[in-house]
């Protein structure tokens, strides 16, 4: 039986909310081994002269804990 953590990650881009989901997960894989799987919780952006301008995710990340 395998054992999950979830933690809770804001990260974000100013290229697209793919982008920055793969930044969460960058960083997360930094100090937490085994990830899983990433679950894209909210998305949202920050608008500048009528353009996007920043990409912002909050994403849950599994992890299996040994």
């Amino acid at each position: 039986m395998a054992i999950l953590k979830v933690i809770e990650v804001m990260a974000n881009s100013s290229k697209s909310w793919e982008d920055a989901t793969q930044n969460a997960v960058s960083q997360a894989s930094k100090s937490v081994k085994n990830i899983r799987s990433v679950y894209v919780n909210e998305q949202s952006a920050t608008v500048t002269d009528g353009k996007v301008d920043d990409f912002r995710v909050n994403v849950k990340i599994t992890f299996e804990v040994k």
